[in-house]
């Protein structure tokens, strides 16, 4: 009987090994290095993104504030300056420790060296709460703002809401108006803020901004603002001076606000928003507000009208660029006036992600700038850009 060879066994090489090894480690390379590069790529297109989208909506926000300032009712600051006795009073005192200033619409405070052709330091952990701003915050905003970023400028805005209600009836005394309105109305009035305290009423020749009566006095709800004396409304320290007839004025809401750059909970930078608010009848109080996350910085620069004199009427022309610290030192005869003929604002923010977005970014400080500053931005990864815009005060075109 004859058997069959048994067959010999059959495997892979070493050579065949080693070779089907390298082509297995290249194609893992090539997965790996393609890996990467997407991540990249998406970590750049996520951090544009939100740094974009950032960028909007903070220009948004400032620019429905700004646009605002100087409106007073019929007729802006600037005309009721040229009143005599000036069309607009308050019942604040001159120089409140309460930012309620209401005779100055808008001021900026300008960062210390942060004037175009300066170069502005960005920082990974930014510093806080310093003294360097021209001219210097007043102590009742510096209190309130200790979160703010140093090397960003401020803006204080100062108005009235856009919207108001006609005056139906006034009672009380001279001194201390009651004014009834159209009670149904009273949501448009205080236009989402819980418990309002700070109003003001105006016509076409004069407007007067006051703190709400305190004690029950004050009833929006049944269309019942009155006007309160020392001992109803802590805030009122000058008797209220003004006559006004039922018919032709208006109430509306008084608005003071301040926009900074400050550091969130989390230790990011932000645009904030402190507004000023007062119950009826109680002290003045502050409401801060986190707007927008990744704002690194803000540099502002104010366009001044051709006439600055303030015993002349405005031209309406805008021309002058300048500094707060330029706008501030140009008083005619008083700061006051030389911001009364602040017509525009251009504002410059620096938006960065809030994650790493592409080692790219490093090295590209010299192309960061807003309003003429250059930024030399951290080696931190995070993708960064700046944004730009020119705002009119629309309260104040052509010297209405």
């Amino acid at each position: 009987m004859k058997t069959r060879p048994s067959l010999r066994m059959r495997g892979v090489s070493l050579i065949e090994l080693m070779i089907a090894l390298a082509i297995g480690t290249l194609l893992v390379l090539g997965l790996v290095e393609v890996f990467a590069a997407s991540r990249v790529s998406y970590q750049l297109s996520e951090g544009m993104s939100r740094v974009q989208e950032n960028g909007r909506f903070a220009v948004d926000y400032l620019q429905r504030d700004i646009r605002m300032a100087g409106h007073f009712g019929c007729v802006n600051d600037q005309a009721h300056a040229r009143q005599d006795p000036a069309g607009l009073s308050t019942t604040f005192a001159a120089t409140p420790a309460s930012g309620l200033l209401f005779g100055v619409s808008i001021q900026g405070y300008e960062a210390l060296d942060t004037e175009p052709g300066k170069t502005v330091t960005l920082s990974e952990t930014p510093t806080t709460n310093g003294i360097n701003w021209t001219p210097a915050l007043p102590v009742d905003i510096a209190d309130k703002i200790t979160d703010r970023v140093n090397g960003s400028d401020i803006i204080v805005l100062r108005y009235l809401a856009p919207e108001g209600v006609p005056v139906t009836s006034i009672g009380g005394t001279a001194a201390e108006p009651i004014f009834n309105f159209d009670a149904s109305r009273w949501d448009v009035l205080r236009s989402g803020v819980a418990n309002p305290g700070l109003f003001a009423v105006a016509d076409c020749m004069s407007a007067a901004v006051f703190q709400a009566a305190g004690g029950g006095a004050t009833d929006g709800a049944n269309g019942i603002i009155a006007v309160g004396g020392t001992a109803t409304a802590p805030n009122n320290v000058v008797a209220f001076s003004k006559v006004f007839t039922p018919g032709q004025a208006t109430l509306f809401r008084a608005e003071s606000v301040v926009y900074y750059v400050g550091l969130n909970d989390e230790g990011e930078p932000s645009l904030y928003r402190l507004r000023f608010v007062a119950e009826p009848g109680e002290t003045i109080d502050s409401q801060k507000e986190e707007l927008v996350e990744g704002i690194e910085n803000m540099q502002m620069l104010y366009g001044q009208d051709r006439e600055i004199d303030p015993t002349k009427s405005p031209s309406g022309y805008i021309e002058q660029l300048e500094t707060a610290n330029g706008i501030q030192a140009s008083a005619t005869p008083t700061p006051a006036d030389a911001w009364r003929r602040v017509g525009s604002v251009q504002v410059g923010l620096v938006g960065v992600s809030p994650d790493r977005a592409a080692a790219m970014q490093a090295g590209t400080a010299n192309e960061l700038m807003a309003m003429g500053v250059k930024f030399a931005a951290p080696n931190d990864g995070r993708y960064r850009t700046a944004y730009q815009s020119t705002l009119a005060l629309r309260n104040r075109l052509y010297g209405n």
